[in-house]
């Protein structure tokens, strides 16, 4: 049998929604066991569209390879429950309204004087400290905050988000990083620590070349449709039935763009001489190259620059995604068997490891599927658990 690489590590996964479940299934494909720690009413993920018998698709998009434990955390027996089990984990990740936790008693410094090697990861909307760590944290708004918006869409239009939930999975992946980097911390000193993060500081930390344009001195940055703000040509060209990429980003690239669109003196032109000169120019210079790929259809022009070797690439929609051979070949598309959905179509790992493989075909667990278990784990009894079922805490 494979080893997974965070094989023997658990998790107490208080989390709902996008950003925290996602964090803590990246950790399950990678083996981790991750406990799911649910109310009463479960993750509100599960009654999103197309549930059956109170779960959704969206739900197991974000949970697979998961245990679910329902506890009621307003009660005093779920909570003692949730310490007990706090004791012997090595990493929680939440992502509540700062406040909140420690409201109920659950918070790091409580914790970690009972557990010194727990890593305690928070995920909010703001972060756990300033002004606004009190506000609630939600993709859209977040993306308006940092700038995203700003700088997505065309010039002068409205905003417009990205069309992915960015900062609510960025915030994900960072906590991600955050909690396998304090685990090797914790090899070296034998404690663990917590960690902060937000889906502000992931958006803001995502505006790279952004931030970069206007540290430097070159203004606020404006949205550029599907063009690059240091490059260029490298946008979305239009064909005489629709769009392809082009991504003709370097001297040597452009100079054999110029030779396929037989206008080889454009290179030599002051205002296409260098990349800085195109991207001052860069609408100018798509209006001459798209004089010219208007003329024949994508397949032509993908065909042509594929054989010169300038990256160029269709634009898909999703159902072209997934019957993409490509995407295929990679496994970026698994199939699982669920006892209420049947047979799902989900997501593969993007992590390919020769030794310890991402694990993707646990399907999300149903509501309370393993509290029994998981609380005999922890050494409840029968008893004690009756008692605890009785008094509401656990489901």
């Amino acid at each position: 049998m494979v080893r997974s690489a965070l094989t023997g590590l658990r998790v107490l996964d208080v989390t709902q929604v996008m950003a925290g479940p996602f964090c803590s299934m990246l950790l399950a494909d990678l083996g981790a066991d991750v406990i799911k720690i649910e109310p009463p009413s479960g993750d509100s993920t599960r009654e999103m569209p197309g549930a059956v018998a109170g779960d959704s698709p969206s739900f197991n998009a974000v949970n697979r390879g998961k245990r679910s434990v329902v506890l009621n955390l307003k009660t005093p027996g779920g909570r003692e429950t949730f310490v007990r089990l706090a004791r012997t984990t090595d990493i929680l990740i939440e992502n509540y309204r700062p406040g909140v936790m420690a409201a109920l008693g659950l918070d790091y410094p409580t914790l970690s004087a009972l557990n010194p090697r727990i890593i305690y990861a928070s995920i909010s909307g703001y972060g756990q400290t300033g002004p606004s760590r009190n506000k609630g944290g939600f993709d859209l708004i977040a993306q308006g905050v940092t700038g995203i918006m700003s700088i997505t869409g065309n010039a002068g239009g409205a905003p417009v988000k990205a069309g992915v939930p960015l900062t609510d999975l960025a915030a994900g992946l960072f906590a991600t990083v955050g909690i396998l980097a304090a685990v090797e911390s914790r090899h070296q000193t034998g404690i663990g620590q917590q960690i902060d993060t937000s889906l502000v500081d992931a958006g803001v930390a995502l505006s790279v070349w952004e931030a970069t344009e206007y540290f430097s001195g070159a203004g606020v940055p404006m949205a550029l449709g599907s063009a690059h703000r240091m490059n260029a040509p490298y946008q979305a060209i239009r064909c005489a039935d629709g769009y392809i990429t082009l991504g003709a980003a370097n001297e040597r690239l452009f100079r054999r763009l110029c030779d396929v669109l037989e206008h080889a003196e454009w290179s030599a032109m002051p205002e296409f001489a260098d990349n800085a000169s195109r991207v001052r120019n860069r609408e100018a210079l798509a209006e001459r190259i798209e004089a010219i790929t208007r003329l024949r259809p994508r397949s032509h022009w993908l065909a042509l620059l594929e054989a010169n070797d300038i990256p160029c690439g269709s634009i898909n929609d999703y159902a072209q995604v997934f019957a993409d051979p490509q995407v295929r070949a990679r496994d970026m598309v698994v199939e699982v068997d669920h006892p209420t959905l049947g047979r799902l179509r989900t997501l593969g790992s993007p992590l390919k490891m020769s030794n310890t493989p991402p694990d993707v075909r646990r399907r999300a667990p149903l509501l309370g599927e393993h509290t029994d278990t998981v609380l005999h784990e922890a050494g409840f009894s029968d008893a004690e658990i009756a008692a605890l079922r009785e008094s509401g805490a656990v489901a």
